[in-house]
């Protein structure tokens, strides 16, 4: 994969970033070569480092080997020579196969296997000693001279040996290795495998890798959560499409009858007679404008919904809440005049979008003035507890079973009990103002009563 012309040189490391996108382009050289050659490089060099130790130690050890063998031979000539042997008797047993002699009388005579010249190269270690004892070898000198050839010839064997070894080693290592880590990365082949079936639709399926405490267990543990991951987001998405679907379903129909009436009674209107009744006509735009309200309010309702997922922008002050709910229940209390208002509790400050909160307190009140037969309470009370401020509206509608007190704040959800008293409003009220609520970090929810009938709704805020 390139990130783009001119970048396709190989990078350090397994991975690069892509200048100017932030994607990273993973280098796909094969693992398993890539390992082998690794590890074939990494033994050959221990297994050099290896035999040039062993061949330093045989040098020593031979050199020590030396001077213990020609001290020895030394102390044998020594004794010999106090025992008046025969120089030539005594040469050919301090001579042998790995140490020359030369042994000159004091009459120049000499004896052994080793040279004049010999021991003028110098080329090997050299013991001198003159002899003392009874006869011819008395004040005899005896020259000794490792056999350099022989041992020279031992370290080359053992050299071409340890190559040898070594040759031998890294080919059966590869081999193993080639084969061995084969059988290691198979759970990538199961992961690959797995990636490949999951893209071809079949969801659901998972490593569950037995350790996850290792490098392949860490990675298939990882490729897991991923997996959860993104079938969740999808799970999701297909959830949220399914609600939007629906929602503009709902919203398409909710709108629908609204603008039905609306072009009923318009071209009712329109074919009215001149002489129709005044008050009969009157009737008739009453109605017009009401439709027209409705719907103006389900698509106000709508667009609410459209800026609370979209991230509703606050306008935030100090705010009164008890002040502020005063004021929104002298607008309810115009709107319905046949509900009983209360409010009770004390002045409580909070940073808040006033307009918006007024806005949750209407929708609150107005849908319990929807539930309510005519004569209804409505009771409102501000507190302070916690750190928070609460508003609590209670009514004395029919209540909301408790099945039902999550599902009211979903959009478009009207209760039959609701629907039975008066004409439903446009099922987004409560989902506004929870929404409202919970963009200034607070929450709406409906609690349940305290006398057992009704319905509660709780406000929270924060306070500061």
């Amino acid at each position: 994969m390139r990130c783009g012309p001119g970048t396709d040189e190989p990078a350090a490391g397994l991975h690069r970033q892509c200048p100017g996108t932030g994607r990273r382009v993973v280098k796909t050289v094969s693992l398993r070569r890539r390992v082998t050659l690794t590890a074939a490089i990494v033994s050959g060099i221990a297994l050099i480092a290896v035999a040039l130790l062993v061949h330093s130690l045989f040098a020593i050890v031979v050199s020590r080997s030396e001077d213990t063998t020609l001290a020895d031979r030394i102390q044998l000539a020594r004794q010999l020579a106090q025992q008046n042997t025969p120089p030539a008797e005594l040469i050919a047993r301090v001579d042998n196969r790995s140490v020359r002699a030369r042994l000159v009388l004091i009459d120049k005579r000499a004896f052994g296997s080793l040279t004049p010249h010999r021991e003028a190269e110098n080329v090997a270690k050299t013991r001198r000693v003159v002899l003392t004892g009874r006869g011819a070898v008395n004040h005899a000198r005896l020259t000794l001279q490792v056999d350099t050839p022989l041992l020279a010839k031992i370290q080359d064997e053992l050299g071409w040996v340890l190559i040898g070894a070594i040759g031998t080693a890294l080919v059966l290592l590869a081999g193993g290795l080639w084969f061995g880590v084969r059988r290691a990365l198979a759970p990538l082949d199961s992961m690959t495998q797995l990636a490949r079936d999951i893209a071809r639709g079949h969801r659901g399926r998972r490593l569950s890798p037995t350790q996850t405490n290792t490098e392949l267990g860490r990675t298939a543990n990882a490729f897991d959560e991923m997996l959860d991951a993104l079938e969740g987001a999808e799970a999701r998405a297909r959830d949220s499409e399914r609600q939007l679907r629906d929602f503009v379903g709902d919203a398409a129909h909710e709108l629908r009858t609204p603008l039905a009436g609306i072009r009923a009674i318009a071209e009712a209107i329109l074919h009215q007679r001149a002489d129709t009744d005044p008050e009969e006509s009157q009737r008739m735009h009453l109605l017009l404008a009401r439709e027209a309200q409705r719907a103006g309010r389900l698509v106000d309702d709508l667009l609410d919904m459209a800026r609370i997922d979209a991230g509703l922008q606050l306008h935030s002050e100090p705010v009164d809440l008890y002040e502020l709910t005063q004021v929104q229940l002298d607008r309810v209390r115009m709107l319905h005049p046949d509900v009983e208002f209360a409010v009770d509790g004390e002045p409580v400050r909070v940073d808040a979008d006033p307009e918006r909160i007024g806005q949750v307190l209407v929708n609150v009140l107005g849908n319990a003035c929807q539930a309510m037969p005519a004569g209804g309470t409505a009771a409102v009370r501000v507190a302070a507890r916690g750190g928070l401020a609460q508003v609590t509206i209670s009514d004395s509608g029919p209540g909301v079973p408790e099945a039902d007190r999550e599902r009211i704040f979903d959009r478009l959800v009207r209760l039959d009990r609701a629907r039975q008293t008066r004409s439903a409003g446009s099922g987004l009220g409560l989902p506004v103002a929870r929404g409202i609520a919970r963009a200034h970090g607070g929450d709406l929810v409906c609690a349940d009563p305290a006398g057992g009938s009704g319905a509660v709704f709780v406000l929270t805020l924060r306070i500061g």
